[in-house]
């Protein structure tokens, strides 16, 4: 009797050298979820006819009505190559860059991505921002160009234009990859097409081919051409001649790593344990027998199953039943049941071992969290490229909705992470920052149809934030009882220093021991090796160091002064915004001998008022938010799409003509752009669209300043002289 699929997965997922974690990202519209059907109607899991139609991978209805991914979806699919049987663990990610936040998990979770690019549109900005995701997570990437037959069809190229096409996409991705990717991978992950690391194809036509299947199954470039243009359905034969799945799946297997070889060089960038012991070696040597780390990725709320945890297990088994401590939350939980993917469906298994994704169920976590057996060093928290900037208040329709509101909210949060949910107790305002309109716009929506409360939202608001200008005089901080004075200092971050901050190569976090990697990266940005060796916190793009000498009581009030140190950042001294770019010093500090005198009641005042007192003093201003944006129209609207930018405070970057249609860049303050894509598509007749290419805070211009200090005040219900208490 054939064996069934759900057995063949379970067989594979025992042997990691047969196992493949990968993602598809890529821009918006390229093509990612047809393509994905694709795969899965090769390993038999849904009709041919349906595939690149059903799109089986949009779950909610939002995304089948709006025609995009917003969730990330996993599946799992066997594949044969060269007579042996592979598991590839695929996830399709989201292309809109308001749902980027999903991209960035699903790369933890994966060893190898295929960047997907439309062959007509070329490397667009998100196809950017995706890649550097995958290539900051430390996943190799593979090329497939797709949307061939539009060159052929529609802009009729002949062979020698589409090669320059192809060219220069090939080139754009691999400056990208010489960019980003980690010293001694620049090279050995840039794409090519001899070894057959790039895939040219139609996602929407079922076919694809790379140099080493048409070298095998003699197939030209000319017999791809000749079937579009013999008029017909000859090209519908493409799809049996080189079906998409099987050219891309030996593509995966061949360049991909297996989970054992990915993890020898991702643990030590992922993980900041000790690579010498027990779990550094389990870890880094995938051992199904080690010690148990799970890194969840995605949460997704069931109906009927209640919550599930999606992730990858790096070391050890997963079973049913076993008992587990979650290390970002601290605390202890069971696992109830266990999941594999079988297409987009879940199956029950009793146990999994390393190197797999998987479902659990039972623990009420959120995506980052390490799970273990034992208290332990957590993974890397996983960090988003861009941060949100848009803000609505949300509050219910009906105030007997309020519990269930507040429930719903947090549920969200650990759904969609990148959606940052404020929930203040006192005043019952309820906050959600998102990463741009459309993402508050579905969220919002979610919260209506599919978690059933009616809820009322304000107009967005926009997240500013606090930065200085000047180093400020040492100022003093004093404890309530008098007995506890700390002296403070800061100073505007310099330029290359916020540099590797926003690169992600100087992580976040607490400075445990010394950290010898940081200390050569500062030194190297101009710092000297002493002062690097001070810094003991790095939270929201801003230092913290202690410059104290000879302080007998230090090390018991430390914790403390950097609890309040990153409480300030949160909310800054002018408007209770949170803070960028800064450098705060712990100078020197008299400290009370004994220990009952020098609690937190004592200590986090003295450190709040010490460290808003030294903002105070250099020159604080407001940083906006602003985005640089790629605007793509017909040529004969270049006035009005300068004229656009113009009116929003905008700044015009560039602005080019390839054909008849323009490309423009240019920078505009996210204050200005609230309605920004109904104005664009009623100025350029709906013929217009842009997308993010970075964001970025500025200083907002001297004549708003006032203003906008009084308007976030006024929202806050922050009272006059009163400084963010």
């Amino acid at each position: 009797m054939a064996e069934k699929m759900i057995d063949k997965i379970v067989r594979i997922s025992k042997t990691p050298k047969q196992i493949r974690n990968i993602c598809t990202c890529a821009h918006i519209d390229h093509g990612k979820t047809t393509f994905s059907d694709n795969l899965l109607a090769g390993a038999g899991m849904m009709s041919e006819e349906l595939a690149g139609k059903q799109l089986a991978l949009d779950f909610h209805d939002d995304e089948k009505a709006r025609g995009i991914t917003i969730d990330t979806a996993a599946v799992s699919m066997v594949h044969k190559f060269e007579d042996k049987e592979y598991l590839i663990n695929l996830m399709d990610t989201p292309g809109h860059v308001d749902f980027g936040g999903d991209v960035t998990r699903a790369m933890r979770g994966v060893d190898g991505a295929i960047v997907l690019a439309c062959a007509v549109e070329g490397m667009m900005p998100q196809t950017e921002t995706v890649l550097r995701q995958a290539l900051k997570e430390r996943v190799k990437p593979v090329l497939f160009i797709n949307k061939v037959d539009r060159l052929i069809k529609e802009l009729q190229l002949t062979p020698e234009a589409m090669q320059e096409r192809f060219v220069k996409i090939i080139d754009d991705v691999n400056r990208m990859i010489k960019d980003i990717a980690p010293k001694e991978y620049k090279e050995k992950w840039a794409v090519n097409v001899q070894n057959g690391t790039v895939a040219f194809g139609s996602a929407f036509h079922n076919w694809a081919l790379n140099i080493p299947y048409m070298q095998r199954e003699k197939i030209t470039f000319k017999d791809i051409i000749d079937a579009y243009e013999s008029g017909g359905e000859e090209y519908k034969k493409l799809a049996k001649k080189a079906p998409l799945h099987e050219v891309v799946l030996n593509m995966v297997i061949r360049h991909h790593p297996d989970p054992v070889a990915a993890q020898v060089y991702r643990i030590p960038w992922l993980w900041r344990g000790d690579l010498e012991s027990e779990e550094g070696k389990s870890l880094v040597k995938c051992d199904p027998n080690g010690p148990l780390f799970y890194c969840i990725t995605k949460i997704v709320v069931d109906p009927q199953a209640g919550e599930i945890s999606c992730g990858r297990l790096f070391s050890g088994t997963m079973k049913k039943g076993l008992n587990v401590y979650l290390n970002r939350q601290k605390q202890e939980s069971r696992i109830q049941q266990v999941f594999i993917f079988n297409g987009a469906k879940r199956d029950i298994v009793e146990e999994v071992p390393a190197g797999n994704v998987l479902g659990i169920a039972g623990i009420k976590a959120f995506p980052g969290e390490t799970i273990t057996f034992t208290e332990t060093e957590p993974f890397e928290q996983i960090t988003h490229i861009f941060e949100p900037v848009i803000t609505k208040a949300i509050e219910a329709s009906k105030p007997a909705d309020l519990p269930k509101l507040v429930d719903v909210l947090r549920q969200v949060t650990k759904e969609d992470p990148t959606i940052k949910i404020e929930i203040n107790e006192e005043t019952g305002e309820h906050l959600l920052h998102g990463m741009g309109e459309l993402h508050l716009e579905v969220i919002e929506n979610r919260i209506k149809t599919e978690k059933g409360v009616d809820v009322k939202t304000s107009p967005p608001i926009v997240v500013y934030r606090e930065a200085i200008t000047k180093e400020s005089p040492q100022t003093e901080g004093k404890s309530p009882n008098k007995h506890n004075k700390l002296f403070f200092k800061v100073e505007p971050l310099d330029d290359a220093t916020y540099e590797l901050l926003k690169k992600g190569e100087i992580r976040e976090g607490r400075v445990k021991k010394k950290d010898l990697d940081m200390r050569d990266k500062l030194v190297e940005a101009g710092w000297d090796n002493k002062m690097a060796l001070n810094v003991k916190d790095v939270f929201n793009g801003c230092l913290f160091l202690d410059e104290t000498r000879g302080i007998v009581y230090i090390n018991e009030i430390i914790e403390m002064v950097m609890d309040m140190f990153e409480d300030v950042i949160n909310a800054g001294p002018i408007a209770k915004e949170p803070c960028l770019r800064m450098k705060v010093s712990l100078v020197d500090c008299k400290l009370h001998e004994d220990a009952i005198h020098r609690g937190p009641a004592q200590i986090y005042p003295a450190v709040r008022d010490g460290i808003r007192a030294a903002i105070m003093q250099a020159n604080p201003v407001i940083f906006e938010p602003k985005q640089v944006l790629q605007i793509d129209a017909p040529a004969e609207y270049m006035g009005e799409v300068s004229k656009i930018i113009n009116n929003k405070r905008g700044q015009l970057i560039e602005m080019n003509q390839e054909g008849n249609q323009i490309v423009v860049k240019a920078k505009l303050p996210v204050a200005e752009m609230i309605g920004w894509s109904s104005d664009l598509r009623s100025a350029t007749g709906g013929r217009g669209n842009s997308s993010l290419i970075d964001q970025m805070f500025e200083k907002l211009p001297g004549e708003l300043q006032d203003k906008i200090v009084k308007q976030i005040r006024e929202r806050k219900g922050l009272t006059e002289g009163q400084i963010g208490a």
